[in-house]
């Protein structure tokens, strides 16, 4: 009998030991923070989801990812000052925001009518401009690893916008881009440059009067709530960057950075394959609320659109480079 006990007490201690080193070798030696403004069950917010997931499974638990969506960690302001200090490890900024840090190369990206289509944007974000842009980046201590899409631009306000002279004397919510403050002023309106978390609160209370979103933000940020008319202008672009801080990324073992760079791409094929979907589906949703009327412009007021606009290209030449834009356009 006391034999028996002995038995029952090496093996109980034994599991015990057993489990402890299991819980000890399942801990994660990595973990993520992944901050980001988009809403939940938007394109962005699930490859990022799919990220975690892609990520987790295949570094098989040695990398956590802990997602903060909805700018519920850091606002816009904060959040690239919180990753080159090495608080948060991931981002998803819009591309307009690099700007702030002094690199201006990305401001091409705000540039009114420059892509026709996904499929010259594609050319830019794929191609040498894309990685030239992120060497820029390196300098700042940010790695960047990869372009996520997010549609184009509209105008939206509380009263009808349908050609170019509508605009004149609107205060209208601007990213922080010197391309899109000179972009609004062209129009004759006002630029206010504001966190995208403040914004739909900022339009209810009229400290601005309209702004510019693709069709997901215009939905997912219930800005159709408290904007009366949309004009599908489809005048800029709006992207996201992946990124991380450097410092942290150089340090990862070689087998983990495979693994993530390879989770990154294949969350933002999920990203980019849902936009066109999801853009439609919100500009129905949008139309069937009755709060905000969509008008479509003519062909031959795109043009006016257009003719306005494009002036603006030339007068921030100097800030982007002309060099770089120059490139950009050949390879257009």
């Amino acid at each position: 009998m006391r034999l028996l006990r002995k038995i029952n007490y090496f093996f109980i201690l034994l599991v015990m030991t057993l489990s402890f080193g299991s819980a000890i070798a399942a801990e994660p030696s990595v973990v993520i923070k992944f901050s980001h403004a988009a809403a939940i069950g938007t394109p962005k917010s699930l490859a990022i989801e799919e990220f975690k997931r892609l990520a987790e499974q295949r570094t098989q638990g040695k990398v956590r990812v802990d997602v903060y969506p909805n700018s519920t960690l850091y606002k816009d302001k904060e959040e690239l000052e919180a990753l080159q200090m090495g608080a948060v490890q991931m981002l998803a900024p819009t591309l307009s925001k690099f700007g702030t840090l002094g690199i201006r190369e990305f401001e091409v990206f705000d540039l009114p009518y420059l892509f026709a289509d996904r499929a010259a944007l594609a050319r830019i974000t794929r191609g040498p401009v894309g990685q030239q842009l992120f060497g820029i980046l390196e300098q700042k201590g940010i790695k960047g690893l990869g372009y996520w899409d997010n549609g184009f631009k509209m105008m939206s306000a509380n009263k009808p916008i349908r050609v170019p002279a509508d605009m004149r004397g609107l205060k209208i919510r601007i990213q922080g881009s010197k391309v899109l403050d000179e972009q609004m002023r062209t129009l004759g309106a006002n630029p206010q440059v504001m966190s995208f978390s403040e914004m739909s609160q900022a339009l209810q209370s009229g400290v601005v009067d309209g702004a510019e979103n693709p069709p997901l933000n215009f939905f997912s940020q219930k800005v159709f709530e408290v904007q009366k008319h949309l004009c599908v202008t489809n005048h800029g672009y709006l992207g996201f960057a992946v990124i991380t801080n450097k410092r942290f990324w150089d340090k990862l073992p070689a087998d983990i950075r495979t693994a993530l760079e390879k989770s990154i791409d294949d969350a933002g094929r999920l990203n980019d394959s849902l936009i066109d979907k999801e853009s439609a589906k919100a500009m129905d949703a949008i139309r069937k609320s009755g709060k905000t009327e969509i008008y479509q412009p003519s062909a031959a007021e795109l043009k006016l659109w257009k003719d306005a606009l494009l002036p603006v290209h030339k007068k921030m030449e100097s800030r982007i480079g002309a060099k770089l834009l120059e490139q950009v356009y050949k390879d257009l």
